[in-house]
């Protein structure tokens, strides 16, 4: 035999599938499979949208989200955790019972303790204490719940933003917006339903992880934007290529794949047409959404936008513009809090401050435009980091003028706006150098269930299955932290 002959059917015989050879047997278990198969109700369903409006567990409080995240992880002891017995200690070795059994990313030997150097005062009505680095957050103390008790497992950037994100810290796991969208569809038919922004000069150390679908079907996962350039890649019609030429592709294309599906019933399939779709529609919608020029000026003199730049106060003005049109879920990432004190950049008086600067006027103006809007009750929106900082100096370089600290799982802060949370409430305590949380404590499964319980979803009932599995956000622990709702 021609040996290219043989090559040939030995990749035929291996490109048979099960499926296919059931259907191509002419008696016994192949007639039976075949006539299974022909039932038209075993097969997939045909081609519909797996992004459609689902309707929650229960009545919601909250339609939309925005989350926040400052990558790098803010210290809560120089923002919101003010801790005068730190100030008074200041200098002075941490006492042994801290550091016995202890991880720490990088302080070595006996470090010494770090009283803020920054100034606190009370804000608001409800007299919530916060760093003068926040003057704008603080004018708008009287709407948001300040937790002070959040813990987490995990002590290095990667891990601790996939647990906070996708409930695990290893990757492979779906992110919080792709089980939101998972569980309760998109309301937009021209946008996606989970999109993500990145400012800060550096993607999160996660990386596309954090916003991915993992298991879940990868219509579901997260569709980043970018404010300079392509608003998305590969969005636009390849060179040669005009609008009416696309949507004849696409219908061509849509009809292959619907022959594929009905054949093989691959959910990926309905996720390619789908996404194929959405795409089409979004060459119209995105351009427009992405031109924040187009704000009144009141309003970008709001947010201290500067359009056609790639900023933090861009993003959120993009957020809202972004729920306004029907996206569930907007993740903002920043990165450039990780406050070691081992450059200017990073040291805790001057970098601190320049990070403060830099987001502090368009967190308080996301949420007074919102109010304005009459979003914000039904509007979530969670800022924080990843994990907390050290009460000690990290002392890496050994250079009086810098100071810093080093990342702390034990105990940092985060804070929540509108969509069913309480106003003006702070929740939690830690002990009095703020190294352990001794009050209230919230860990990331609590606060990713309480998450979804504002979207009305019970975290241990939004699960899919998955190797034999039943997964969901929150694994096996979480508890909704009802005291912080409203």
């Amino acid at each position: 035999m021609n040996p290219l002959l043989h090559e040939f059917q030995d990749e035929a015989l291996r490109a048979v599938t099960r499926r296919q050879f059931l259907g191509r047997c002419a008696t016994g278990l192949g007639s039976v499979a075949l006539a299974s198969l022909l039932n038209e109700k075993l097969f997939a369903a045909p081609a519909t949208n797996p992004l459609a409006p689902h309707a929650p567990h229960f009545i919601p409080t909250a339609k939309r989200a925005i989350f926040l995240h400052m990558a790098g992880a803010p210290s809560q002891l120089d923002l919101f955790d003010f801790k005068p017995k730190l100030i008074e200690l200041n200098g002075k070795e941490c006492p042994p019972s801290f550091l016995q059994g202890e991880r720490f990313a990088f302080i070595k030997g006996v470090p010494k303790l770090l009283g803020t150097p920054h100034k606190f005062t009370r804000y608001g009505q409800c007299g919530m204490e916060m760093s003068t680095l926040l003057p704008q957050l603080g004018g708008v103390a009287d709407e948001i719940t300040l937790v002070r008790s959040m813990f987490t497992d995990q002590f290095n950037h990667a891990p601790a933003q996939l647990f906070l994100h996708t409930g695990s810290p290893l990757q492979g796991r779906p992110g919080m917006g792709a089980w939101l969208t998972y569980g309760l569809g998109n309301e937009s038919q021209d946008l996606p339903g989970y999109v993500v922004l990145v400012s800060g000069g550096k993607t999160p150390d996660g990386g596309a992880s954090l916003w991915g679908s993992g298991f879940l079907p990868t219509v579901y996962q997260g569709v980043q934007c970018r404010a300079q350039g392509d608003p998305v890649l590969y969005v636009s019609n390849p060179p040669g290529m005009d609008r009416e030429g696309r949507r004849r592709s696409l219908d061509a294309l849509k009809d292959l794949n619907e022959m594929q599906l009905k054949e093989v019933g691959d959910p990926e399939t309905l996720t390619r047409i789908s996404q194929y779709e959405l795409a089409y529609r979004m060459q119209t919608s995105v351009p427009d959404l992405m031109d924040i020029s187009r704000e009144p000026e009141s309003v970008r003199a709001l947010y201290g936008v500067e359009p056609g730049k790639v900023s933090f106060a861009n993003n959120c003005l993009l957020a809202r513009r972004m729920l306004e049109r029907g996206t569930r879920f907007v993740q903002l990432f920043h990165w450039g809090w990780d406050s070691h004190g081992d450059s200017a950049a990073n040291d805790i008086r001057g970098g601190l401050a320049r990070q403060c600067r830099d987001t502090d006027q368009a967190c308080a103006a996301l949420i007074k435009d919102l109010a304005q809007r009459g979003m914000l009750d039904d509007t979530l929106i969670v800022w924080g980091g990843e994990f907390g900082r050290t009460p000690m100096n990290e002392d890496r370089t050994k250079n009086p003028k810098l100071i810093g600290r080093d990342h702390h799982p034990h105990a940092f802060a985060v804070w929540l706006a509108g969509g069913g949370v309480k106003k003006g409430f702070t929740f939690g305590e830690t002990d009095e150098i703020g190294y352990r949380v001794t009050e209230n404590p919230m860990h990331i499964h609590d606060l990713q269930a309480t998450l979804l319980h504002a979207f009305g979803l019970d975290h241990e009932r939004l699960t899919f299955r998955f190797q034999g599995r039943d997964y969901r956000l929150t694994d096996v622990a979480g508890k909704v932290v009802k005291e912080i709702l409203a």
